[in-house]
């Protein structure tokens, strides 16, 4: 009768083994059970581990996320519509985002993942991209520069007379000679060269662990009785082949889960003649068994970096996780930690790919939400007053420190009292030029050169309001002395930004209904009072408002604007009687002049809504 006792040999080692072996062109990878077969070996595993299983389908899920998508570009159209092209049609049967769901499956389930490139037939672009499952790929023997040129593919290395392997070259866009190419690549792996491995490996014993406890409690409900009985006849000894009757008569009748609750019945003529069934004792098997399930379950999630059961289905009985908000961070930090370096590795090969092709535009995944989550955080606080997302979050109203002036300033916000200190625009004073904001001047020392120039400048020192007539830093003399130069920023609408819903924060409202302009002083004393609050990064009052202006999916921007004072008699400032009319010196013939101002950051001229993730932090 055969054995049923659980023995797991702990000396098993589930590590890879790469070696070359002689007379064979490619690396052989596998266990000394798996001999060349270590691909096949996971695959055995999340087939024979109901939680190792569950944690990699619902990894790989995340890691596809619900597609992948790219920005509109303006700026180069032909290769946003041949980028979208070719998300629909990959290959002539797949998507693109078809192929990256086997791609993230492969990623997690192997380490590694592998794509057929096809090039045209001028080898000047690639044609057509196909998954190709990883299990059938084996690297073949590195070249004189270390580098891997070609890789063999079987369909069964398990019996590699009947299916023998054939050599495809690798991928590079340096030497297109053939038109069919394999990209192999994966994760870093410690000590791998030409192989990668899972991120969950070190919990490979424990999938096994798992797979030899479901076979053993599987053989004991099929083999019932034995191991369990000890069944003695005391009358008289049968022949062999009674015995062996008897015995099979006995594990027909008795054994199995579908002989459940059958009773034995037996018929003598003495007392002393009966059969005799002692029951084997098996102390505390049971929990041996529940602690045991526990445990490997345990390190399967640590190996896999499983923050939350419930996360991937797996229920738990430890109360971690299991509600609503526990749930959500939970999800955050998996995705941030473990899906998200999977999709960033993926992208970068994809970058590659697009690149050949000249449609190297920035794709990113739709990710999926936790089933607990109805909509995203863009969706939350395009539509929703800062009250009300405190209100969701479990957080009490801020309240607005609100400075009393007069009888009628008790309810004016800090933005309104703000606004009043601004100058508006001045009169007689020429506007000359107006631009965005386009970058910063980086080696310019304006405050030096003005300085220089500028004798009597008077210092200003803050007094917490606005002074409209007061000189800016970025406020410049030419070099000699005939011109004097005014820089103001107004807050602007990009009007070729769809607003569906036609409506504004209350900030960008009163900035735009306000009609003034600013000096860059003004802009940064703003960033530090609450004239916006909750916006900021993880809803702080205060963030700097010259750059994220009304914050995310905010649609204004920052202009800058270039005055020419009038003549004056004003003695600190010289203007000769047949100085030109400068109306229409733009800002680059005011710099030959010698005038400088200072550049600012490229973002102040880029409303939020078109920055990268709609200009939310992260």
């Amino acid at each position: 009768m055969k054995d049923n006792i659980l023995s797991i040999n702990l000396a098993t080692s589930t590590a890879p083994v790469v070696q070359e072996v002689r007379g064979k062109d490619y690396i052989e990878y596998g266990t000394d059970d798996w001999k060349n077969l270590y691909p096949q070996f996971l695959i055995d595993l999340y087939y024979n581990s109901s939680t190792h299983a569950a944690i990699i389908n619902g990894t790989s899920e995340m890691i596809a996320g619900e597609d992948l998508v790219v920005d509109e570009n303006e700026e180069n159209l032909d290769a946003y519509v041949k980028l979208k092209k070719f998300f629909r049609h990959a290959n002539s049967k797949e998507s693109l985002h078809q192929i990256i769901k086997k791609v993230s499956f492969d990623f997690k389930l192997q380490g590694a993942y592998a794509l057929h490139v096809i090039w045209n037939r001028e080898r000047t672009e690639i044609a057509e991209l196909y998954h190709v499952p990883v299990e059938r790929i084996r690297a073949g023997r590195p070249n004189e520069m270390g580098k891997v040129d070609t890789y063999f593919i079987s369909s069964d290395w398990s019996n590699t007379r009947m299916h023998k392997p054939y050599p495809v070259a690798a991928f590079n866009v340096n030497d297109r000679t053939a038109g069919s190419q394999i990209l192999y690549t994966g994760a870093y792996s410690p000590n791998m060269d030409v192989y990668h491995t899972p991120d969950y490996i070190a919990s490979n014993n424990w999938a096994l662990v798992d797979q030899r406890v479901a076979e053993f409690h599987l053989n004991n409900i099929s083999n019932g009785f034995a191991g369990s009985y000890f069944i003695s006849f005391a009358n008289g000894v049968p022949t062999q082949e009674e015995r062996i009757q008897i015995e099979r008569s006995l594990k027909d009748k008795f054994t199995g889960a579908q002989n459940s609750g059958s009773f034995v019945l037996t018929f003598s003529d003495d007392k002393t003649r009966t059969p005799e069934i002692t029951p084997i004792q098996q102390s505390d098997a049971d929990k041996t068994y529940l602690a045991l399930q526990e445990l490997l379950v345990q390190n399967i999630l640590t190996g896999h970096r499983v923050t939350s059961p419930m996360l991937l289905g797996i229920k738990s009985d430890t109360g971690l996780g299991s509600n609503a908000d526990e749930l959500n961070a939970a999800a955050n930090f998996y995705l941030n930690t473990v899906v998200r370096p999977f999709q960033l590795h993926i992208l970068g090969t994809l970058q590659t790919i697009f690149s050949v092709n000249n449609i190297d535009l920035p794709v990113s995944f739709v990710q999926m939400k936790p089933i607990t989550i109805k909509f995203t955080n863009q969706d939350l606080a395009a539509v929703m007053t800062q009250d009300e997302i405190r209100e969701e979050l479990g957080l009490a109203p801020l309240n607005e420190e609100v400075i009393v002036k007069d009888e009628l300033s008790s309810n004016k916000t800090e933005l309104d009292i703000f606004l009043e200190t601004i100058e508006d625009i001045p009169e007689g004073w020429e506007l000359i030029h107006e631009e965005e904001v386009d970058g910063e001047h980086l080696d310019f020392d304006y405050e030096a050169e003005l300085n220089k120039i500028a004798d009597g400048k008077t210092e200003l020192t803050s007094t917490g309001r606005a002074n409209p007539n007061a000189r800016s830093s970025q406020d410049g003399l030419n070099k000699s002395k005939t011109a004097f130069y005014k820089v103001r920023y107004v807050y602007a609408n990009d009007n070729f930004l769809e607003n569906k819903s036609g409506t504004h924060r209350e900030f960008c409202t009163k900035m735009m209904d306000a009609k003034k302009i600013y000096r860059k002083e003004d802009i940064a004393r703003m960033s530090k009072k609450s004239v916006n609050p909750g916006f900021g990064i993880d809803g702080a009052n205060n963030y700097d408002i010259f750059l994220w202006k009304g914050g995310p999916q905010c649609f204004h921007f920052w202009l800058r604007q270039v005055y020419k004072a009038p003549k004056s008699d004003d003695n600190s400032v010289y203007y000769p009687d047949n100085i030109q009319d400068d109306e229409n010196i733009g800002f680059t013939q005011a710099r030959k002049e010698g005038f400088t101002a200072e550049k600012n950051d490229n973002l102040v001229a880029i409303p939020p809504r078109k920055m990268k993730n709609n200009g939310y932090y992260n």
